[in-house]
This record gives C-alpha cells, sequence and structure tokens, in this order.
C-alpha cells in the first residue's frame, strides 16, 4: 500500500533556478511521486520549468506532497531544503 504525506513550509526566499533545480533535483531522487504547490496551483516537483512557473516568492507558503513507499521521507528531506536555502 502506498503512503502519502504532504507538509507546508514559507519559503525564505523567491523559488527562481538555482533554488528550483536543486529541489527538483532532490525530488527525482525519491520514488515517491512527489509534486510541490502554491496560489492554487500544483505541479511536478521533479521538473525545474514547471517548479518556477509556480512564480512563488519569498515569504509563500508551499505544499510539498508525495505520494509512495518513500513519501514520508520525501516530504521531509525536501521541505528541510526549502526552508534551508540562503537568501
Amino acid at each position: 500500500m502506498s503512503q502519502s504525506s504532504e507538509r507546508g513550509v514559507v519559503l525564505p526566499v523567491d523559488l527562481h533556478a538555482r533554488p528550483a533545480g536543486a529541489f527538483s533535483q532532490a525530488a527525482a531522487a525519491f520514488e515517491s511521486s512527489v509534486s510541490i504547490a502554491a496560489g492554487g496551483k500544483e505541479v511536478d516537483a521533479r521538473s525545474v520549468l514547471l517548479v518556477m512557473s509556480l512564480g512563488a516568492t519569498a515569504g509563500t507558503e508551499v505544499i510539498v506532497k508525495a505520494k509512495g513507499p518513500d513519501a514520508d521521507e520525501a516530504v521531509n528531506a525536501l521541505t528541510e531544503l526549502l526552508a534551508a536555502v540562503p537568501a
């Protein structure tokens, strides 16, 4: 049975190319399917272009969701990565 997990995080910086790229690369390392949502739009976290298309800026709350065998691990790691992006 697949697990699912979800967690929100407030971005310390804009989700531009460099942090979006690091986030997408990290998301691709998990077996679970991972998505990120902001402003009513949800996209595949493995696509840097889709992640950037959210237009999420500093102070925006984003929701990271995962479904699969390592969903909890994926959500925890990815939200920690987003929260720790240097300004």
